[in-house]
């Protein structure tokens, strides 16, 4: 699958160095960078906010590392677990078709004050791999 042309034309969806060299001293597993991800909100509510559907899409990049799961929305993280955290078992991994990684969770996880399900897709040929390694990391 291509890089999206926010990547290869400004580096959106880039990990920043300083959080690359970060990654590396971890030991990375799986990394993808400048691709297509979405997130979808479900029946979401959170202070001051309300959307029974709504979907963005945006440049992603994602990491597996010894200790952790990361992924980017551009530059700023979306997803930050490490394998330490009881919560990571709380998120649904799959391999949907066409090369989609899927995690899903509900927004109540990380937040007691949202409600509702929250979807990252990330388009990448490493999907199935992602799935693979993370079901072992987690167990």
């Amino acid at each position: 699958m291509t890089k999206t042309l926010l990547f290869r034309l400004f580096g959106f969806g880039k990990i920043p160095a300083p959080l690359l060299a970060q990654l590396s001293s971890e030991g990375i597993l799986l990394l993808d960078e400048g691709i297509r991800g979405s997130v979808t909100y479900l029946g979401f509510r959170a202070p001051g906010k309300y959307c029974s559907w709504k979907r963005q899409w945006y440049t992603a990049s994602i990491a597996l590392t010894k200790e952790r799961l990361l992924a980017l929305r551009h530059s700023r993280p979306i997803i930050n677990v490490p394998f330490t955290d009881r919560r990571i078992r709380e998120l649904r991994c799959l391999h949907e078709n066409g090369g989609t990684l899927l995690v899903a969770f509900d927004a109540s996880l990380f937040h007691d004050d949202w409600s509702g399900t929250i979807e990252y897709r990330f388009r990448t040929p490493q999907a199935h791999a992602f799935v693979d390694r993370l079901r072992e990391r987690i167990g």
